[in-house]
């Protein structure tokens, strides 16, 4: 199975299933020299593991870091770094009943299809239990960026069903983010936000929703025309998390809407004789190349597939059945997908940052 790879120089391979022993990620090409501490890759883990409020799955997982190779005397070497988590709570038990179903919205069918076998158990690689060896590559990415270039990263909540976020995205800090359970830094929206979660959980159905991306302090110069252009790496990064159905930079699809003359940035020099743009409905990026102005994205993300309502699908005979799923779900993965939305940034800019050295 290839696909498992990301990156250039900046290398992270992903293995793991949902209900196997481990889940971990394999970094090649990070620089030596960089201090970090499994405390620190932990803290980003916290943020995406399961059972951390009452809107989220409640499987029941520490989710600790153990960082195996490639980490000496508290820094990289340059050496492969292995970095694994040990699954505790598995419950495969729970997904017998779907051994030979296919579960509508999930991957059951094309990887049965495609490969002649799947793994029922939580969906197996298909499953967003994968995404936590990306966010413990990302801790690690974001603490380089963030030393050498001053690169910051942010993302939040701005959507879920129809309720949205109305603050201004260069006003958002990290301690609004994380000022409630559902990651939103607009209070009021937040609040309203929570309660339409919990409703709909007690109805057995899901809900999906908007998450904005958001670096900043990024240098003028990275990306690589014409295939490897920035925001291409970015769409392709935040499409391939799980539920993700849409990517857009800058201005977006609202773009279609506005004549060129007020779409282009105008470029003007500052008193420090800095040339920046009056405004940025590019999102920080031209020709596939960053500016120097704030990046901004927005990711869309599907309801989660797995609801406890009955719904027509067939199994591996062909016949018609109904199904009713089990096991234990999120009504909304938004809340939790922040930090792998954050991660995947990472990954992308510190690969072409070192492409760019």
């Amino acid at each position: 199975m290839p696909g498992n790879t990301f990156g250039q120089i900046f290398r992270v391979t992903t293995f793991g299933e949902s209900h196997g022993e481990c889940v971990g990620a394999l970094i090649d090409g990070c620089p030596s020299g960089l201090e970090i501490s499994p405390e620190e890759i932990q803290i980003d883990l916290d943020r995406r593991r399961p059972g951390q409020s009452e809107i989220n799955s409640p499987r029941d997982e520490k989710d600790k870091i153990h960082i195996m190779s490639g980490i000496s005397e508290g820094k990289t070497t340059g050496a492969p770094i292995l970095l694994m988590v040990f699954n505790e709570d598995m419950k495969p038990q729970d997904y017998s009943k779907l051994k030979d179903v296919y579960r509508p919205g999930h991957a059951d069918f094309t990887y049965q299809m495609k490969y002649g076998i799947r793994n029922f158990e939580g969906g197996g690689r298909s499953s967003a239990r994968e995404t936590l060896a990306r966010v413990a590559a990302g801790a690690i990415a974001k603490k380089f960026l963030r030393e050498k270039a001053g690169i910051e990263f942010l993302s939040y909540v701005e959507q879920v069903g129809d309720l949205k976020c109305e603050l201004d995205f260069n006003s958002v800090t990290a301690e609004q983010i994380e000022s409630n359970i559902v990651r939103c830094p607009d209070e009021k929206a937040a609040a309203e936000m929570i309660e339409l979660i919990k409703k709909v959980k007690e109805e057995g159905d899901s809900l999906g929703g908007i998450i904005k991306g958001v670096i900043r302090k990024v240098p003028v110069g990275l990306g690589e025309p014409v295939f490897d252009k920035l925001h291409a790496d970015l769409g392709k990064a935040m499409l391939s998390i799980n539920a993700v159905k849409g990517f857009e930079i800058g201005s977006g699809f609202d773009s279609v809407s506005m004549r060129g003359s007020e779409h282009n940035d105008e470029f003007i020099v500052g008193p420090d004789g800095k040339i920046s743009t009056k405004t940025n409905h590019a999102g920080g990026v031209l020709g596939g190349i960053s500016n120097g102005e704030t990046i901004y994205f927005r990711v869309a993300i599907k309801p989660v597939s797995t609801i406890r309502k009955k719904q027509n699908t067939v199994n591996k005979a062909g016949e018609a059945v109904e199904i009713e799923a089990e096991g234990r779900h999120d009504p909304c993965v938004l809340p939790r997908a922040v930090p792998i939305v954050d991660a995947m940034a990472a990954i992308v800019m510190i690969d072409h940052f070192l492409r760019n050295r």
